[in-house]
């Protein structure tokens, strides 16, 4: 197996040699480090932890932790899904590729989690170009004109979305379908007929007086978007991601607090008006975006302090959009107003924690 290996590792470096130095070379050094860890190394003399986890192996476990979500949205709205997944790579590659090429820098990693999230945040009956406007903006708007990756304000896959919720209203926030249910569900369908394009998600059901069952919201059997409806699959995933600690726990512990002791306070107040904070948990957006968004690294407050008051905010926005908007959901506009914020809570925490120079 070891000479399997070497062998093989001998052919990539023979390539690598073909490429280097040419136009091409960040296209292949994308494909190529997937394969094996970067071979350099530091020169400095200091102390270095030395490991192989590098910043693309750090983006993998995000990809792997969207699996379930993933599998879960082809089972309960069929294989659209998938397909909708490999449209968001194709363009998202390609866009990155042009930008690399031309700029003569690597690939940026953060690519890859931003092109397996976005198609998890839409409407299963969404149109594929629409998708594909989606995806570009986020990536080309959110991300690139910043800079690239580590250097962007907001999460480019909320930006996509949030820039189609905005341009197509219709077709992001009326055309849910419900999900397959029973024996191999969606593995067996292409998608939903469209003559079924009538059913509400959960948050719009509770708001016209029908909410759904705990237990479908639970698991996942609600109408909804693609990998947002299985929240036993979100929090499965969710929990890895911290557990590898490439999420930092403080940041989804506060978004979820805050937010359910809020909803708390609301249903007690009117519970036939407001929803009760285990409704408000399982639907919609709120689990997937609190694990997989709002733990963002570029995006998010860098200090300890920080991470809490950002998520405590996103947490109180979330709830007040719900409730007393005309929208349904909010947790993509919560996202993205403290986005802008969250630099400024950073300097207020070391402002306060260490004091202002003169």
């Amino acid at each position: 197996m070891m000479f399997l290996i070497d062998r093989f590792r001998e052919i990539i470096e023979r390539i690598d040699k073909q490429f280097e130095g040419s136009k091409f070379e960040p296209a292949w050094q994308t494909m190529s480090t997937f394969f094996f860890s970067e071979k350099t190394v530091t020169k400095m003399s200091g102390p270095h932890v030395r490991d192989n986890t590098d910043l693309k192996r750090y983006m993998t476990v995000v990809m792997a932790a969207a699996g379930p979500a993933l599998l879960a949205s082809i089972y309960f709205f069929g294989w659209r899904s998938l397909a909708m997944v490999v449209l968001s790579y194709t363009i998202g590659i390609v866009i990155e590729l042009v930008f690399a090429i031309f700029k003569n820098e690597e690939v940026t990693e953060g690519m890859f989690v931003t092109c397996i999230l976005f198609p998890l945040i839409l409407p299963p009956m969404l149109p594929f170009w629409m998708a594909a406007v989606g995806i570009a903006v986020g990536i080309i708007i959110g991300k690139e004109i910043f800079g690239g990756t580590g250097k962007n304000i907001f999460n480019p896959a909320i930006v996509g979305r949030t820039f189609i919720a905005i341009t197509f209203p219709v077709q992001m926030a009326s055309q849910w379908v419900p999900p397959f249910k029973g024996g191999l569900g969606g593995f067996l369908h292409w998608s939903q007929s469209a003559d079924v394009i009538t059913t509400a998600t959960p948050l719009g059901n509770f708001k016209n007086g029908m909410p759904d069952g705990l237990w479908d919201m639970f698991i996942g059997s609600t109408s909804g978007s693609f990998g947002e409806t299985s929240a036993v699959l979100i929090i499965a995933g969710g929990l890895f991601l911290m557990a590898t600690k490439v999420a930092n726990w403080r940041l989804p512990a506060a978004t979820i607090s805050s937010a359910m002791v809020l909803a708390y306070l609301m249903n007690m107040s009117n519970p036939e008006q407001y929803a009760s904070p285990i409704y408000h948990l399982l639907g919609g957006g709120f689990l997937f975006g609190a694990f997989f968004m709002v733990t963002d690294p570029v995006s998010a407050p860098f200090s300890s302090a920080g991470k809490w008051v950002y998520g405590i905010l996103i947490g109180v926005v979330v709830i007040v959009i719900r409730n007393l908007s005309g929208f349904t959901e909010g947790m993509m506009f919560a996202i993205l107003l403290l986005n802008m914020f969250a630099p400024v809570i950073d300097d207020a925490v070391l402002g306060i924690k260490y004091g202002r120079g003169k």
